[in-house]
């Protein structure tokens, strides 16, 4: 039986990119770039008028002084011809400048009359200019491979006429649940019968992340069941199943997957909850069993199969940082097993409190409900006093936003 930290180890070390594909700028929204983008050109590609206002030569221009209009440059426009001493263009934000020009006006430092306009203030050079190539000079980076692109980078590629973008491929993920107790979604329980909520909270969680889950039903309490969805379930670039893989008599999963070829890694792990999870790989497909309780099977989705589906499609960081987090109030636990705690994070004059979401029980689904954060207690601790650090996995990324 593994580590916690072994087994998330060795689930990396036989996980690896999946190749990538070209899409369609407005579609690699959240996706991970797969190759350098350099710049085609200068941005910006001359030098161009950052106010609506007037063109001149800061020479000859002083406070209460005047300057003849001789012209106007629109954006989009052609260049005007090189100024005159003593004369003003009119420019709009974005025009490039005039030959000759050395600062820009702002229209409302102005005053026009008569074809000429009356100067408030004195004008340093180069005001109101930006200049050719001072954002991006041609050939440069601008968005390097392992990025996850987001609106600044749908900005910038779209700047250099990026239409087509080189990305990580998304995750196919097929997801089966097991048992006969089973029943879908929209079925009236009758009995000891349990709705299926595991392939869409496992769905859900998939899809969250920008893969693509394949939901493939519930495999019966058979081998022949077992087999036949877990052979659908290997076309997929991923294969997760729910429940069936403790040591019971109708607990098929891992037999069923060794007569189908899967190389088994790891059965069971020092951590709770969630101790009875399986890892497997065939031909490069990775295989998670999952524990069937709700909580269980989410804690180690996000412990250990987020990671994983996040370095498949790229992504450079798939470890959550650790966030210390001072705890309210005392937890005890056996020795023996890292512990996931389920805790509300709430920030406080910058400190990070830790409270538990409520009753731990792997069957109380409401407190993930409650819980914004993971504190993982190390296996060899059994008592942590209240206003003792713990390390917390935070499940959203608004928890920073929380302080009063």
């Amino acid at each position: 039986m593994p580590t916690y930290e072994d087994a998330r180890s060795m689930i990396l070390a036989n996980v690896a990119p999946l190749g990538s594909e070209r899409v369609e700028l407005p579609a690699a929204l959240g996706r991970v770039l797969a190759e350098d983008v350099t710049a085609p050109w200068d941005m910006p590609s001359c030098d161009n008028s950052a106010m609506d206002g007037f063109a001149v030569r800061a020479a000859d221009c002083r406070a209460g002084g005047s300057l003849r209009v001789t012209g106007s440059t629109p954006a989009g426009g052609t260049m005007a011809p090189a100024i005159e001493p003593g004369c003003a263009v009119r420019i709009m934000t974005g025009a490039p400048v005039p030959p000759g020009c050395d600062a820009v006006v702002p229209v409302e430092e102005t005053e026009e009359r008569d074809g000429a306009i009356l100067l408030r203030e004195s004008v340093n050079r180069p005001q109101h200019i930006r200049f050719q190539g001072e954002d991006v000079r041609s050939g440069d980076t601008v968005v390097t491979a392992g990025t996850i692109i987001h609106p600044p980078e749908i900005s910038m590629l779209a700047s250099f006429g990026k239409a087509i973008v080189p990305v990580y491929r998304r995750a196919r993920v097929a997801v089966l649940s097991t048992g006969d107790e089973l029943i879908e979604l929209g079925e009236r329980p009758a009995g000891g019968n349990i709705i299926n909520s595991n392939a869409l909270s496992l769905a859900a969680a998939i899809r969250e992340i920008g893969a693509e889950p394949v939901i493939l039903g519930i495999a019966r309490d058979n081998r022949e069941s077992h087999r036949e969805r877990m052979g659908e379930g290997l076309k997929a670039d991923v294969l997760i199943t729910s429940a069936g893989v403790s040591a019971g008599d109708r607990d098929l999963v891992r037999d069923c997957l060794a007569e189908l070829g899967i190389r088994q890694l790891f059965w069971k792990v020092d951590i709770k909850p969630g101790g009875p999870i399986a890892f497997g790989v065939k031909e490069g497909i990775p295989v998670f069993s999952l524990p069937g309780n709700p909580v269980s099977t989410l804690v180690t989705f996000e412990e250990f199969v987020r990671p994983a589906l996040l370095r498949m499609m790229g992504h450079r960081r798939v470890i959550k940082p650790y966030v210390p987090a001072t705890l309210r109030s005392e937890v005890r636990k056996k020795p023996g097993k890292v512990h996931f705690l389920r805790v509300r994070i709430e920030v406080e004059n910058g400190i990070h409190w830790a409270t538990s979401a409520g009753d731990q029980n792997t069957g109380i689904l409401k407190t993930l409900l409650r819980a914004n954060g993971i504190a993982v207690i190390p296996k060899e601790k059994t008592v942590i006093a209240a206003g003792e650090e713990v390390s917390v996995h935070l499940l959203r990324g608004d928890v920073g936003m929380l302080e009063e």
